[in-house]
């Protein structure tokens, strides 16, 4: 079996330390939403958890910032995400 290209890196989000694991991918993406948005690392993987905890039946915290991500960069390229970041139109 390869080495695995997961990534761990220790966060702190309200106050607890936790680990995650993501692509080398991943990690810039999410860095890329913290640069976006002006919220630290730690601020955007607690507002993930909120997120997750209050939404019944969800998976693990790794999976819900995943998602995050994925679903972040997804309403970035609807029509009216591509028309703000002054991207063409879907053709």
């Amino acid at each position: 079996m390869g080495d695995s290209r997961l990534v761990n890196r220790n966060v702190t989000a309200g106050g607890a330390r936790t680990s995650i694991r993501l692509e080398p991918e991943l990690w810039d993406a999410l860095l890329e939403i913290c640069k976006r948005e002006r919220m630290t690392l730690a601020r955007i993987v607690q507002n993930i958890e909120t997120k997750r905890l209050s939404a019944a039946g969800t998976g693990g915290r790794t999976s819900a910032v995943r998602v995050h991500i994925m679903e972040y960069f997804r309403a970035a390229a609807t029509e009216a995400g591509h028309a703000a970041a002054h991207h063409g139109a879907l053709r």
